[in-house]
């Protein structure tokens, strides 16, 4: 008869790898939780060395949902940023976030007393005393946007950040019923003045290093809704304009994206959507990950995409 003999097992030696493997797989984990929160771009470019993970997926989810969480200190430190619509509403609180993290910060806007308000909020934040460019953007001329470069050319030698925050509204009415008058102003506003200060801000922007430029857009400039007429036709332009740019200093040291800042908290989201109730919209507080995100260099490689402060 055939004597089965037991087999012996190195319990020892099998509890080690059992516990080696585990232990794999959970700073494997830890790593990539880490990779998100931290966004070191370091660890980020030998972590996608590593096999099986899909490293053109890897790629697309960093760059479209890190911008969320980013959150680090003085990452604008010494910048030179020109932010429109600086009054009230996002622009304000882009300028002030801005400013509490290291930049300078130069305010535009149509209404100085505005813009006094905020240069006093960033002056007692502690801030860096801002620059203050008092301009109605719907009766500019290229050469006011051209004289503008040239004055911060020879008072700053640079500017490292434009952000695009300024837009009008107009009326949300049929199609029809849209005035060439409205129209005019609503696009005017919104991508006239914004192609010509960026030509005229151009020069100064090729002298930073790192240069960013930033459109703001929405989501009826991506998809087309009911009486939102001029107004969404005005997006769908700076869409267009983003991408364009974007394509031709692709090589260069300038960045051109946009940024859907969503449903907040603002008196042009009031005017839009009368009645709602606007304690359950995010503030600008909420959203402004997103803005110091892509003015900051962590971003540098980040060109020609449309992000979401509030993705669906």
């Amino acid at each position: 008869k055939q004597v089965l003999r037991p087999v012996r097992v190195n319990l020892s030696l099998l509890s080690l790898s059992l516990i080696c493997k585990g232990l794999l797989t959970i700073c494997n984990n830890f790593l990539w939780m880490y990779l998100k929160k931290s966004l070191n771009k370091g660890i980020y470019r030998l972590f996608l060395l590593q096999k099986p993970y899909n490293s053109d997926k890897f790629v697309r989810d960093f760059y479209m949902t890190a911008h969320l969480t980013f959150n680090a200190p003085n990452c604008l430190k010494d910048k030179i940023i020109l932010v429109t619509g600086a009054g009230d509403g996002i622009g304000k609180t882009a300028a002030l976030t801005y400013a509490e993290l290291g930049a300078e910060v130069i305010l535009l806007g149509r209404t100085v007393a505005k813009l006094e308000k905020t240069y006093d909020e960033i002056v007692v934040l502690g801030g860096k005393q801002p620059g203050i460019i008092p301009l109605d953007m719907k009766g500019a001329t290229p050469k006011n946007y051209q004289d503008m470069g040239q004055m911060i050319l020879d008072q700053y030698g640079r500017l490292d950040g434009l952000l695009h925050n300024a837009s009008i509204l107009g009326h949300l009415s049929p199609f029809t019923q849209i005035t060439p008058e409205e129209f005019q102003d609503v696009m005017q506003v919104n991508v006239t003045a914004q192609f010509s200060m960026t030509q005229g801000l151009y020069r100064a922007l090729q002298a930073a290093a790192k240069a960013s430029i930033v459109f703001t857009t929405s989501g009826v400039g991506r998809a087309g809704r009911a009486f939102w007429g001029t107004y969404s036709i005005s997006k769908f332009a700076t869409e267009g304009m983003m991408q364009v740019l974007a394509d031709e200093v692709k090589n260069s040291s300038i960045r051109v994206n946009c940024i859907n800042p969503g449903a907040t908290r603002t008196s042009m989201r009031g005017k839009a959507y009368p009645a709602e109730d606007p304690m359950k919209l995010k503030t600008p507080e909420d959203i402004m990950s997103t803005y110091v995100y892509l003015m900051a260099d962590i971003s540098q490689d980040v060109n020609g995409k449309s992000l979401d402060c509030q993705p669906q």
